[in-house]
């Protein structure tokens, strides 16, 4: 007898299977495209802008886009609307990943420590994040900004301690979940280490939710940072940012509306992209537990 062909079985590894299904959905990609985009222009800001984003011009203010040289026109102090935007973009990567910085440091080891050990430790550290928890985010950013003083790196450290609670919350519900797990109680019983447990076993199993908070972070802190500069509680002038090009373009809004549209809308489209990409995170994460 002839034997029967057989069609060769392709196992698709956990990764390859998160990748698809995160990629899939055209809005994914499209985030990924203008997260990109905004990384690249933070970079390359001193390459790419075509002048100086501090140098004023009187004779040239409040010009509209396409014009002298101006692909987006320029401010009420003469200063180029393009240039200024590619430096604010710095900016915004500077605060997304310090303040979230910050907040990993802040929130990681503690909600791990509760999460696995739990006792006076968990009970500690979950009343501080409640406290901290109980004052509304930009309100307890403003405060510490207030007290410290106005200028970027103490608007990152107050977004940053804003995301320490945040961060707290989501890691110690994945580590309570990990846990109960037969390999931890395994872990314990041959006498391992904790911090040997911590790192090799519960630590890889919240990095999926980890990650998701953290993309959604990053949109926050750019919005909090442009709210903060827009109050004049953030990067100073006549340094650029996203916020401060909003405060400085809202007075002649009715005359020269580009100032304030050009701005605005880039805050919305990252804000947006650091969202989708955290929502497609989270629909991809769960599907791959949910097969598990």
């Amino acid at each position: 007898m002839s034997a029967i062909p057989t069609t060769p079985v392709v196992v698709e590894s956990p990764r390859g299977r998160f990748l698809r299904r995160f990629t899939g959905p055209w809005a994914n990609r499209v985030a990924l495209l203008v997260l990109a985009v905004w990384f690249i222009a933070a970079i390359a800001a001193p390459w790419l802008a075509p002048h100086d984003p501090l140098t004023q011009n009187i004779d040239g203010r409040r010009l509209p886009p396409f014009s002298d040289g101006h692909l987006l026109g320029t401010d009420t102090l003469g200063r180029d609307t393009l240039s200024r935007l590619l430096y604010g973009a710095r900016v915004a990567a500077q605060a997304a990943v310090t303040s979230v910085g910050v907040g990993l440091l802040g929130g990681l080891v503690p909600a791990l420590l509760a999460g696995l050990l739990r006792g006076w430790w968990d009970a500690v550290f979950s009343r501080i994040a409640d406290a901290l928890l109980s004052f509304p985010p930009l309100l307890l950013a403003l405060a510490i900004v207030g007290v410290m003083g106005p200028n970027l790196t103490n608007a990152m450290l107050a977004i940053g301690v804003v995301f320490v609670p945040r961060f707290f919350r989501v890691v110690r519900a994945a580590t309570l979940a990990v846990r109960e797990e037969t390999f931890i109680e395994a872990s314990r019983s041959i006498g391992t280490p904790t911090h040997w447990i911590l790192r090799r076993h519960v630590l890889p199993n919240v990095l999926s939710p980890l990650a998701v908070q953290i993309s959604l972070a990053f949109g926050f802190a750019i919005l909090a940072e442009s709210s903060l500069s827009f109050l004049g509680l953030g990067v100073q002038p006549p340094d650029p940012s996203w916020g401060s090009m909003l405060s400085e373009g809202r007075a002649a809004w009715f005359y020269t509306p580009w100032p304030v549209i050009v701005p605005t809308v880039t805050v919305v489209l990252t804000v947006l992209a650091c969202n989708v990409i955290g929502d497609g995170l989270s629909d991809s994460v769960g599907r791959e537990k949910g097969r598990v």
